[in-house]
């Protein structure tokens, strides 16, 4: 599963002496002795130490970088955890990922448009999911709008204006509800054949989500992972403060920040639309689709949403976008414990809609210090 590039960067605000070393083609912030992770058990509850440290790596997958930042009070405690961690993402990465052939996600699209395919039951729980957001969307979640970013150029291409043929034969073949989900069987199903389902919307905050549980579970108090920037979780708060700080980029500048918050026990989540498009005639067309429609958004530039999980934002920041902010603000009030934030206009004259946003004055209390974080190597 890919990143969608084009979305923007919720930045985590961390002052921290970073120093990169590529190790095995991937660029880490923090890299670690070569050690095989024991298993990880639950430990006894307890705050943040003033005397533990923030550890920090970074690995690529899912097709974006991903982040993990959290407090252990030694060495190889952190690297255990870690390790464990991305050995979790990339469990997923494999599973659920439509560029890698071997993939579930990959065996339901070849089979599903001919017979009703048995699912692996943690991903049939995901499309359930999915199709749930679907519904309470309006439809305008839909992880079945791969062939619509075909015809629009933007699956591993520039995006093109595409033909009314072409744009007609796609949407036969969009639409969450031919996606037909037998509970008892555990099986899926497509009405039409050549559907595919993309879970690129969703699968890096369900990935997040699966971290942070895991990393409670070993008695982790306080920690962030950030997958791509664009969709963040949280345990506690770093020693001494109030929450995690967040930086959201300003659309099209990623220098400037636009708003910032402070995540306890939250996640965010952020889409946009000013990386990854084109333009023609005079209007611009981002790879952001509103399924209902066939074509892309226009008149928004980004939309982030808080909420109580990785899982729920990534699902609700697509609808917000599609929607808009009229709209939009009507789904998230049947959403408990969300939060939202447009920016629409142009990028030289952006407009912000706030709903229930916590957004801090000034710099949220400062910045996190390193906390005589460990440089360690992983080979």
């Amino acid at each position: 599963m890919r990143g969608i590039a084009g979305e923007s960067a919720a930045i985590p605000s961390q002052r921290i002496h970073r120093k990169r070393t590529c190790c095995a083609g991937v660029c880490a912030l923090l890299v670690f002795l070569g050690m095989t992770a024991p298993l990880l058990h639950a430990q006894v509850a307890r705050p943040v130490r003033a005397s533990d440290q923030l550890y920090v790596q970074s690995r690529v997958a899912m097709g974006t970088e991903f982040k993990i930042y959290l407090y252990a009070h030694n060495e190889a405690h952190a690297e255990a955890l870690l390790e464990a961690a991305f050995g979790e993402i990339e469990r997923l990465d494999a599973t659920l990922s439509n560029y890698k052939a071997d993939s579930e996600l990959s065996r339901i699209n070849r089979l599903a448009g001919r017979e009703a395919v048995t699912v692996d039951p943690e991903v049939f729980t995901l499309l359930q999911l999915c199709l749930e957001q679907s519904r309470k969307s309006g439809g305008t979640f839909d992880i079945t709008v791969g062939p619509l970013m075909r015809s629009w150029g933007f699956f591993r291409g520039q995006g093109k204006y595409p033909a009314p043929w072409q744009l007609d034969k796609a949407r036969e073949k969009v639409g969450w509800e031919k996606v037909q989900l037998d509970a008892t069987r555990r099986t899926v199903h497509f009405a039409v054949d050549g559907m595919e389902l993309d879970l690129g919307g969703i699968g890096k905050g369900y990935a997040a989500d699966r971290v942070i549980q895991q990393l409670r579970t070993a008695g982790v108090k306080a920690a962030m992972v950030d997958a791509g920037s664009s969709s963040i979780a949280t345990i506690g708060a770093p020693p001494g403060t109030q929450g995690w700080v967040v930086r959201v980029p300003r659309p099209g500048d990623r220098s400037q920040t636009i708003t910032t918050v402070l995540l306890k026990d939250q996640a965010l989540a952020t889409s946009g639309s000013y990386e990854k498009f084109f333009q023609l005639n005079g209007r611009t067309y981002c790879h952001i689709m509103d399924p209902r429609t066939g074509a892309p958004v226009e008149g928004v530039l980004q939309t982030t949403v808080i909420g109580p999980d990785g899982t729920t934002t990534e699902a609700l920041s697509k609808p917000m976008f599609v929607l808009g902010a009229d709209e939009g603000t009507k789904l998230l009030a049947k959403s408990p414990g969300v939060s939202g934030f447009w920016v629409t206009g142009t990028i030289a004259v952006p407009r912000e809609v706030q709903w229930n946003w916590p957004g801090c004055a000034g710099d949220c209390g400062g910045t996190l210090e390193a906390n005589g974080e460990r440089k360690l190597k992983r080979q």
